[in-house]
């Protein structure tokens, strides 16, 4: 009798098990992600034998004046097409804040070398074509985990073409200085990320997931920006009129954190 119990139990958590798996599937974000950890995977192992220690010793040795220097350089080359792509979506206003980031920084701030612009009060944006894309409607399509360049999607990855051509870097002469060039934004891009990896590498259980969801929020955020604020603008409007009876029609709705978006941000 007592065997006889115990098979039915096994029988019923082996059913239960099976349903659950059938029931699971891929996940809709994310539906090459054995090919996308692999890349993950790929993509650390570079970083720590290679990208990372040379970061590190470029924080370490090079003074922070130049590291600085450099940042604004490549950021300014990044303001002119953070224009258009503003331009093309529609925002003139910010199109026309990032021209005028670009002149007053390549001319009174020595090629960019100092963030003059930002001193003015003109606000620095990031815009890349992904995220015009976004904007006009293309879907984001899955999440991709590309080599070497991170975290994309289908529509950031058909993207990457034109951000790469309009990537006024792109066109410096001689190739050697161009190359050069390349290679110094790339370390100290990842030099200033040296202290947020190590907080991922120390918090994440899983640090594959957590990039892919953080990433495309991120993105989400990048294309629909009011999604971020709508709750605190619902919070705000809630407490100014606390004595108001709240209707189902005024409360908050769940955002979907988990909706694939786009880009690596490459700037």
């Amino acid at each position: 009798m007592m065997g006889s119990t115990k098979l039915r139990q096994t029988a019923l958590a082996l059913g239960v098990t099976a349903l659950l798996a059938g029931c699971a599937g891929p996940n809709p974000r994310d539906p090459y992600e054995g090919f996308n950890r692999a890349m993950f995977d790929f993509n650390d192992t570079v970083d720590t034998y290679a990208l990372k220690p040379v970061a590190t010793a470029y924080k370490n040795v090079t003074p922070g004046f130049v590291q600085t220097g450099v940042g604004n350089f490549f950021g300014n080359l990044g303001d002119a097409w953070s224009a258009i792509n503003n331009l093309l979506q529609g925002k003139g206003e910010d199109g026309m804040s990032d021209v005028a980031r670009f002149a007053l920084n390549t001319t009174f701030g020595i090629a960019g070398l100092f963030d003059i612009a930002s001193e003015a009060g003109l606000q620095k944006h990031k815009e890349d074509f992904g995220q015009t894309l976004g904007v006009w409607g293309v879907p984001s399509g899955p999440y991709v985990m590309l080599p070497l360049l991170g975290p994309s999607t289908l529509r950031d990855t058909a993207a990457l073409p034109v951000d790469i051509t309009g990537d006024i870097w792109r066109y410096k002469e001689p190739i050697y200085i161009r190359n050069t060039g390349t290679a110094l934004r790339v370390v100290d891009q990842r030099a200033s990320l040296l202290d947020a990896s190590t907080l991922l590498e120390d918090a994440a259980l899983d640090r594959y997931e957590f990039i892919r969801d953080g990433f495309l929020q991120r993105r989400e955020s990048q294309i629909h920006p009011d999604t971020d604020d709508m709750p605190r603008k619902r919070k705000k409007d809630d407490d100014s009129e606390s004595s108001a009876p709240v209707s189902s029609e005024s409360a908050p709705k769940e955002l979907n954190s988990g909706t694939p978006a786009a880009k690596p941000d490459s700037q």
